[in-house]
């Protein structure tokens, strides 16, 4: 049977607020981009009485059974989209875990997304909400990877024609537990993306917006405050943030070749990061 490739792409979150918690989760509002990194996803139906699902790749070995994408399939099954159809799904991890990153979100928005374009399942907007929701907060986010602002209201705005961010990902060797992370969190920011526009993914406006998720994440690793100040140091951002709860930290430039040098300088004096320049897609 054919085999059919798609491509997941890495989030990285521009600026990030916690304005706010219910009962059981934080309530964010947060401006998103997505990068040309991402895992490459095979997809092939098949001839099975289970799916089958396989992680390889430099970043594989610490994704568990219960996984977003086992997560994914087996709710499409209890809900009866599928309609007995199995796949076999193997997906190349480029994007690390545990970086802030979004990989495991974006891989089932991809598969969510390939899905419904290949007419596999018909799904009104409110359902695929919620299955987005059961999965992850962030998988609605990877339905549309566009340059993207999700206000306090659950409103969430794409948009098309933004002017390329060049960026420099740094990532230390250990990673960042979002559950962790979240749950350290004690002060909140007033809103401030209620009233949404393009005009907030210049760099000028970002570079006075925060992640407000780096206070907890320093205090409880400080070699990723120190790793902030070296970067600073060494590559001359517009400013450097860290994306999502971490651990990756991202330096944001006006151009390719500012970027590419930036990179050299970094790997100048760390040597065993991972580092990758990139920019937005």
């Amino acid at each position: 049977m054919a085999t059919y490739k798609i491509k997941s792409y890495a989030k990285i979150n521009l600026a990030l607020n916690i304005v706010g918690k219910t009962s059981s989760l934080h309530k964010i509002e947060t401006i998103v981009a997505f990068i040309d990194l991402f895992d490459d996803i095979l997809i092939e139906k098949i001839k099975s009485k289970k799916n089958k699902i396989e992680f390889v790749g430099k970043f594989s070995k610490k994704i568990t059974k219960n996984n977003t994408v086992s997560k994914l399939l087996n709710i499409l099954e209890k809900k009866k989209l599928l309609k007995g159809k199995k796949f076999k799904i193997r997906i190349l991890k480029k994007i690390p875990v545990q970086a802030g990153l979004g990989g495991g979100s974006m891989n089932a928005a991809s598969i969510l997304r390939y899905f419904i374009k290949k007419k596999i399942i018909k799904i009104s907007k409110e359902e695929l909400r919620k299955i987005c929701n059961l999965i992850g907060s962030d998988v609605i986010l990877g339905l549309d990877p566009k340059f993207t602002i999700l206000n306090t209201r659950h409103k969430i705005i794409r948009y098309m024609n933004i002017k390329k961010i060049y960026t420099l990902l740094i990532k230390p060797k250990f990673g960042c537990s979002t559950k962790a992370i979240y749950s350290k969190v004690k002060k909140f920011s007033r809103p401030k993306f209620l009233c949404p526009s393009r005009k907030m993914f210049d760099l000028d406006f970002l570079n006075q917006m925060n992640n407000s998720l780096e206070h907890v994440a320093f205090l409880q690793y400080p070699k990723l405050r120190q790793l902030k100040f070296s970067i600073e140091k060494l590559t001359s951002p517009i400013f450097v943030r860290m994306t999502g709860s971490g651990s990756t930290l991202v330096a944001y430039f006006t151009s390719k070749k500012v970027c590419e040098n930036a990179k050299k300088n970094f790997y100048k004096k760390y040597k065993n990061y991972w580092c990758i320049a990139s920019k937005t897609i």
